[in-house]
């Protein structure tokens, strides 16, 4: 008999408010299992971005930042439909779980939001902070591609593939845009 991969989700209560939080443990014993917990988590993580990138392009003040920002939060309902469409091909429920991390990271960027008050410093803050949710996005959706690929589920990695690249380009625009014109308007300032 196999070894038994369990993997025990707890709420975290400094991070999570008491209406996100799951109180039991879930078990995963199977390989599919923990890819499709991924996706879950992975979903719950897009649906947290695509309500602060509105905030996020409210708060820039750069228009191509602004754009950028609005951009992504498209492509963010498009990655999360993506995602749901695969958990209900495989009768997972897309609401299980809720990505503490993404949590993380979205208080992180509303204290930046709150230190930072206007201007391009803002702006740079806004960059730095979408970069690091970029990179963790970037981290799941390679890791959810590989475990579809050793689940030999070909149409799911493709697709995840494609929400990858999405993301890897929305950093890129980012780096770009930092470089080119936000962080210098910041130093400058």
């Amino acid at each position: 008999m196999g070894a038994q991969c369990v993997v025990l989700f707890h709420p975290v209560p400094e991070i999570l408010d008491n209406s996100t939080a799951r109180e039991d443990a879930v078990e995963i014993s199977k390989f599919k299992e923990l890819f499709l917990a991924e996706l879950q988590e992975l979903l719950n993580a897009e649906k947290q971005l695509s309500d602060v990138l509105l905030r996020m392009a409210g708060a820039a003040s750069h228009p191509a930042l602004k754009r950028a920002l609005i951009h992504h939060r498209a492509e963010t309902e498009t990655q999360a439909a993506r995602l749901e469409t695969i958990l209900v091909k495989h009768g997972a429920d897309p609401a299980a779980h809720v990505d503490q991390a993404m949590q993380a990271l979205v208080a992180e960027l509303m204290k930046m939001l709150a230190m930072l008050k206007t201007g391009n410093l803002r702006d740079a803050g806004l960059i730095a902070s979408a970069q690091r949710i970029e990179h963790y996005e970037i981290a799941a959706y390679g890791t959810a591609a590989a475990l579809a690929g050793q689940l030999n589920l070909r149409d799911e990695q493709k697709m995840l593939h494609l929400s990858l690249e999405e993301e890897k380009r929305a950093d890129l625009l980012l780096t770009q845009l930092a470089k080119r014109e936000v962080n210098p308007d910041a130093l400058a300032a």
